[in-house]
């Protein structure tokens, strides 16, 4: 499927768009999609893998309108109904989720969904409930791997250590990825403290601190919602679930930890917001990050829905506590947007997958059988 990725994006996907394929092809069920928030105008590009979940204004605004012709999008209240009810959902549904909580989510993403008549299912983390500028933590190691000096280096703290020698940025992205795993076994406390050595070690600020010197729109770009800004966002109408504590691979944490994150995040929600947290979202979200334990950690918890990160579209099966969507990205062309919507790219994917088992297991088949075998014949 890699291997023909820009074929169907540059050729195949506008064609049949163009052609009106997709809309008339009519799968069942509802496609969820999932934003991470608007770029601020003039914003200033850091990092194709930092910056490649936020969307333009434009294209965000082409993406909700396209979403009102052609499809029926539902609200986070029609949602929650469907979940707890069960029932019809109107033809080619949709329904709008956004994660992390980004303050552009209020000041970039809120009037343009309000011009268009739309609400949104927002999932932040516990950082909103503070009164001070925060951004998530993994993105913050990011940006401090991306600016750090090359070479190798070994940094600990609390019995934590991660280390290894920093060159080309793909390099310094796996060893950020393996830290990132790493991180996410440890409570906050820890994982804090690994970062404040990290900052020492290489003589640096704080990346929050060093942008918000030398670029006006750090806030609004990757900042997270703060308590009044979080306040806002409910009062204009749109629905908040929770995304945990602190963001980390639940997957990689013990019950404990993550038992913690996941009920810890939708009672301190719920008591600033004054409203019941009825939906959550698995931080990072895919099939790695999100195991049976975890999902049956938030069955016990009794949220009424989560979400996946992946695998969505129409026609997609709709397992409540573990919901796929679609993930908008900033390279994701309207009509690439509409394949996956419609379920068409999912499909495709699927088939692509069966059809490579399928070859994998005939030759593994064909290899075994001419291979004398070692047990006698009973």
């Amino acid at each position: 499927m890699r291997l023909v990725s820009p074929l169907l994006k540059r050729v195949v996907y506008p064609c049949l768009a163009g052609a009106g394929y997709f809309r008339r092809v009519t799968r069942p069920g509802l496609a969820v999609i999932t934003y991470h928030g608007v770029f601020p105008p003039g914003y200033k590009p850091i990092d194709p893998g930092f910056d490649g979940s936020l969307i333009t204004a434009e294209t965000f605004r082409q993406q909700l309108r396209l979403l009102k012709t052609k499809y029926t999008v539902i609200s986070p209240d029609e949602m929650l109904s469907w979940c707890r009810n069960g029932g019809e959902l109107p033809a080619r549904a949709t329904l709008l989720t956004c994660d992390d909580g980004f303050l552009n989510n209020l000041t970039e993403m809120l009037p343009i969904l309000q011009d268009e008549g739309l609400q949104c299912l927002f999932f932040v983390t516990g950082a909103s409930i503070s009164d001070h500028p925060t951004m998530l933590w993994y993105e913050e190691l990011l940006l401090l791997f991306l600016r750090a000096r090359a070479g190798h280096f070994k940094i600990s703290a609390s019995g934590i250590e991660v280390g290894g020698v920093l060159g080309e940025r793909e390099q310094r992205r796996a060893l950020w990825w393996n830290a990132v795993k790493r991180l996410s076994q440890v409570d906050a406390e820890s994982r804090e403290g690994l970062l404040h050595e990290a900052h020492l070690y290489f003589g640096m600020e704080r990346p929050l601190d060093y942008f918000l010197a030398t670029y006006p729109g750090t806030r609004r770009h990757f900042s997270l919602l703060m308590r009044e800004e979080l306040q806002q966002l409910v009062a204009a109408g749109m629905t908040i679930g929770a995304h945990t504590l602190t963001h980390p691979i639940l997957a990689q944490q013990s019950p404990e930890l993550a038992w913690t994150e996941i009920v810890e995040s939708r009672a301190r929600l719920e008591s600033l917001i004054g409203k019941p947290i009825w939906a959550f979202a698995y931080p990072f979200g895919d099939e790695s990050s999100v195991s049976p334990g975890v999902i049956a950690m938030v069955k016990q918890a009794c949220f009424e829905a989560a979400f996946l990160n992946t695998g969505g579209g129409l026609g997609a099966d709709l397992p409540l506590l573990a919901i796929p969507r679609v993930h908008v990205n900033a390279g994701m062309s309207l009509a690439e947007f509409e394949a996956h919507v419609s379920g068409f790219h999912e499909s495709l994917r699927r088939r692509v997958r069966d059809s490579d088992d399928e070859r994998r297991y005939s030759m593994s088949y064909t290899s075994d059988a001419s291979v004398p075998s070692a047990k006698p014949n009973l």
